[in-house]
């Protein structure tokens, strides 16, 4: 059918085709009770399959309301289908398409503010999500300490009522919900933060406390903030996924997600108001997320981060290209390896599995995910993905040289200037200090390493190790004399 046709929507879902999974429950039931800040690609092919998932079961108070901080693009596309979309999980054998119900409706925050605060105060939201990225919450991530002199943070704190961040939006709200005597939802942070519970609860105590030292400890005191650990790949829907998926459906879907197979959500048993029945959903109820949580930094999200920059450097658009090169394959098994021996894991854990199922999804032909994609804002995601591992192995004495290649790949790609001399469009909130310190230092590996190892808010302490100085000064300076294909080459055959 052709792509453009009649919306998808509640009154057309018995319209589709017998292959389309569409939601088992009455539509016109549900309530909410989970707002979602940053409502992106990611959430809907993660967090709200699971609570479409827990719907089906009859829990129908948990409906989601979500919330895009900034843009409003997935709203305008999303309101006039009901908010209704398709997942579509693609392998290499073929796509599944499914039609999500979960989410209720959404708001733009920085349209309306306050309509977002209080639906967060009211006491049928019992949960708040987040998948706002690691730079959304406008800490320092080397500490994980709320950035006191950050933007959003100064504007919030000065407009308690209207706020920007997803930090303020969350404290605004705790704060009615204290007045008015209600208990605290939970703050349920599903991005890639290392302690990303204990990191959420200690920027929003932080922020609160600025503003009252009273309704700080009484967050502290009161609120739960569980860790958790996801795992989905979510690749950015382009124009030809939504063309495919409209003519799979035989309805126009504005705002499809594509995704893979596997699927994984982890989560610290914490709730203060309640939860839906997530562990019949598949999610895995733990006492302690940590390990889980370090093994997806360390094992999925380090290689992830070194294909994209050295595989972006070498020419290749996508991750399944990048594994395509035998060389890139070895490198991203190299790395896995060499973080795993840093992990302490619960007995049954079998890594080496997990790691094979990693190579395995990151070669999945149907699943275009784009280097450049991943690699935005790094300066968020090194701490937890790459430095963590370097620190570890430094001190155990052990070698560091493939992780020292990622950061140096990284440092190459925030130059700004690829191996063909053209510009790379570097998204990042450093972006440009990284700018300004690679115009001064130069294409110079012995003046460009240091500088930005020296970038504080990124490496920290970590930064002037003479170990970890020496490793990366090295393999930048292979990277701009030999290319990345040729660096990653020498690693992996040595």
């Amino acid at each position: 059918m052709r792509p453009g046709s009649a919306r998808l929507g509640r009154a057309n879902l018995d319209r589709l085709p017998p292959a389309v999974r569409r939601p088992a429950y009455d539509l016109s039931r549900v309530t909410p009770g989970i707002v979602h800040l940053g409502l992106g690609a990611f959430h809907r092919a993660h967090q709200a399959v699971v609570i479409d998932d827990c719907l089906a079961t009859g829990a129908t108070s948990w409906g989601i309301v979500g919330a895009s901080l900034r843009s409003p693009d997935t709203r305008d596309a999303l309101a006039p289908q009901d908010h209704l979309y398709t997942l579509a999980v693609r392998a290499a054998e073929g796509t599944e398409h499914r039609v999500i119900g979960a989410l209720l409706g959404s708001v733009v925050a920085r349209e309306k503010p306050a309509a977002l605060v209080e639906r967060m105060a009211d006491p049928a939201t019992r949960i708040v999500s987040l998948t706002v990225t690691e730079k959304g919450y406008c800490h320092t991530p080397q500490t994980g300490d709320l950035d006191e002199r950050h933007p959003d943070v100064v504007h919030d704190l000065n407009n308690f009522d209207a706020p920007r961040s997803a930090p303020g939006f969350i404290v605004a709200a705790l704060a009615r919900r204290r007045a008015l005597g209600a208990k605290p939802f939970t703050v349920m942070c599903c991005d890639n933060l290392a302690a990303n519970g204990h990191t959420a609860q200690r920027i929003v105590t932080q922020f609160a406390a600025l503003r009252s030292k009273d309704l700080g400890k009484w967050i502290a005191d009161n609120a739960a903030f569980p860790s958790t650990m996801v795992d989905r790949i979510v690749p950015e829907t382009t124009d030809a996924d939504r063309d495919a998926v409209s003519s799979a459906l035989g309805l126009r879907d504005a705002w499809p997600v594509m995704t893979e197979p596997f699927t994984q959500w982890v989560v610290e048993d914490r709730f203060t108001a309640g939860r839906p029945d997530l562990a019949a959903a598949g999610v895995e109820l733990v006492s302690d997320v940590k390990p889980f949580e370090l093994m997806k930094l360390r094992l999925l999200n380090a290689s992830h981060s070194a294909l994209a920059y050295l595989g972006y450097l070498a020419g290749y658009e996508t991750i399944a290209d990048t594994m395509q090169d035998p060389h890139f394959a070895r490198l991203a098994a190299r790395v896995m390896e060499q973080a795993a021996v840093t992990l302490t894991m619960p007995s049954g854990t079998d890594l080496a599995a997990y790691r094979a199922s990693l190579l395995k999804r990151f070669s999945n032909p149907a699943l275009h995910h784009r280097t450049w994609q991943i690699a935005m804002d790094g300066s968020q995601k090194l701490p937890q993905r790459l430095l963590g591992a370097i620190q570890d192995r430094l001190a155990r004495n052990l070698p560091i040289a493939t992780h020292a290649l990622a950061v140096a790949g990284w440092m190459r790609y925030v130059g700004a200037t690829d191996e063909q001399g053209r510009a790379i469009d570097v998204r990042d909130p450093l972006a440009a200090e990284f700018a300004k310190l690679t115009r001064e230092a130069g294409p110079v590996a012995e003046r460009l390493a240091p500088a930005l190892l020296g970038v504080e808010k990124v490496f920290g302490p970590l930064g002037s190790e003479p170990r970890l100085r020496e490793a990366v000064t090295a393999a930048l300076g292979r990277l701009y004399q030999d290319g990345a294909r040729r660096a990653v080459e020498s690693l992996v055959s040595a």
